[in-house]
């Protein structure tokens, strides 16, 4: 999470409210299903052949779209799916067909009858492209952005993963465990398990637990709508940041973004909504370690506290015990102004003035949130999984959160199997003097968390 640079991502604004449907991580709701069951991903190497199937169709019409748009607003109502256009906007598809323009396909490298990816070019340069369709053959998923990174070949013991995660980083988390049925956390492996550590945006499940539980308890309601007001915005790349001042967004939509592209101002706005102590409320619940997580910062205060005439205010609020912090940032941060943020190029306060927990810590948030199950939780935690690409017939069900900052790069990772049984796997990564290479951390933690699900299932 930083203020001028994008979270961990792969697809373009486009794709922020698209989700897949998925059954949920814990027993009592296995009614709610994939409406298709999963399908083999089949890999093709040879010059794209589209093939004829409801992806393929809409791929087709896709990839002609651009040079057409803007397109009216009935002929996107024949192929793209009704609630994925109302939640992106005629208006932004169009904006987004144009960004694309003179799009070509080059190589499809994953087919399934209802979902294809490929890479492809825009102009020079390269692209990936991705698209899924539902029930009706209607387009529920799409996106253009930058061509995935390679992929190390999986760990295949613990002893490996172990050695290779030691590399990634000075500083380093790890825990691979199992939910049980009482949702407590089994640890299967672990390397400094229990020690606390920068979460970067993975502290955004609490605040999602805290939104749960206010929908659960009734009061507030998914689809309650929310003012984007100006006081409240917090700088992150796409989302609600751009959006009109005193426009609205539903409390569903704000989640959904807030996980899926980690938007700093739909945080904000759901902290604000719920209450800073009810998500204070979340992480005493959840977390061994709250100590330096009271008061939780909101992400606008975090980069005023980083940024602005760095260090008179961050020292200032540091000096001070829980209540002091809180008025200081009522009394003084309130009024400081993000034009004002000077951007820094090393790691700065990442174990003083941060969001922290340990990958314990994480499971049992993970586990929390699943016992606080809706189809608007599911969806926003479902949105993307960050690259891990599990076997959707072994893993119908994958969580994922990611977590970054200059000196700071964390993944959180749970899964389902197909027999129901739920795993969690978190590896987090830091260094206090200098950026880490996330062009090669990523990658790594990425293979990592694969091969700790492969371990997994046959533990």
């Amino acid at each position: 999470m930083r203020p001028l640079s994008r979270p961990t991502r792969l697809l373009a604004a486009a794709l922020a409210a698209a989700a897949v449907p998925v059954i949920a991580l814990t027993g009592g709701q296995a009614a709610q299903a994939a409406q298709a069951a999963p399908v083999t991903v089949s890999a093709v190497t040879a010059a794209p052949e589209i093939p004829d199937s409801p992806a393929g169709r809409q791929l087709r019409w896709f990839l002609g779209a651009p040079d057409r748009a803007p397109l009216s607003e009935s002929e996107l109502a024949e192929h793209v799916n009704a609630a994925f256009l109302a939640e992106l906007t005629v208006g932004n598809l169009n904006a987004f067909l144009g960004h694309v323009r003179g799009l070509t396909l080059e190589k499809l490298t994953e087919v399934t009858p209802t979902a294809l990816t490929g890479t492809g070019r825009i102009g020079q340069k390269a692209a990936e492209i991705r698209i899924r369709v539902d029930a009706q053959g209607k387009i529920d998923r799409l996106g253009v952005g930058d061509p995935q990174p390679q992929i190390p070949a999986a760990p295949k013991s613990w002893s490996e993963l172990d050695t290779r995660l030691r590399k990634a980083a000075p500083e380093v988390g790890f825990l691979a465990a199992e939910i049980d049925s009482r949702g407590r956390c089994r640890t299967v492996h672990g390397l400094a398990a229990d020690r606390v550590r920068p979460l970067g945006s993975i502290f955004k499940l609490y605040v999602l637990g805290a939104v749960a539980e206010k929908v659960r308890d009734g009061r507030l309601s998914w689809d309650t709508e929310l003012t984007i007001r100006p006081e409240w915005k917090s700088p992150s790349e796409g989302g609600l940041y751009e959006r009109p001042d005193n426009s609205t967004v539903t409390v569903r939509e704000a989640a959904e973004l807030m996980i899926s592209i980690s938007d700093n101002t739909a945080t904000d706005m759901l902290i604000h909504t719920v209450g800073r102590k009810a998500v204070e409320s979340k992480v005493r619940q959840w977390s061994d370690h709250t100590k330096g997580n009271i008061p939780f910062l909101t992400t606008k205060e975090s980069f005023l506290l980083k940024g602005v005439d760095y260090p008179r205010h961050a020292r200032a609020y540091l000096s001070r015990d829980a209540r002091g912090r809180r008025a200081y940032l009522e009394n003084v941060v309130a009024g400081l102004k993000l034009t004002d943020i000077k951007e820094w190029t090393a790691p700065r306060e990442i174990h003083t003035l941060e969001w922290f927990g340990s990958p314990k810590d994480v499971c049992r948030a993970y586990s929390g949130l699943a016992k606080l199950y809706s189809e608007p939780l599911n969806k926003a935690l479902s949105a993307s999984d960050i690259g891990i690409g599990l076997d959707s017939a072994k893993w119908p069900v994958v969580w994922a959160k990611g977590g970054s900052e200059l000196g700071v790069f964390d993944l959180a990772y749970a899964a389902r199997t197909a027999a129901g049984r739920t795993y969690v796997v978190v590896p987090l990564t830091n260094d206090r003097r200098k950026p880490l290479d996330e062009a090669k951390v990523a990658p790594e933690l990425i293979s990592l968390s694969r091969g700790a699900f492969a371990l997994l299932a046959k533990s």
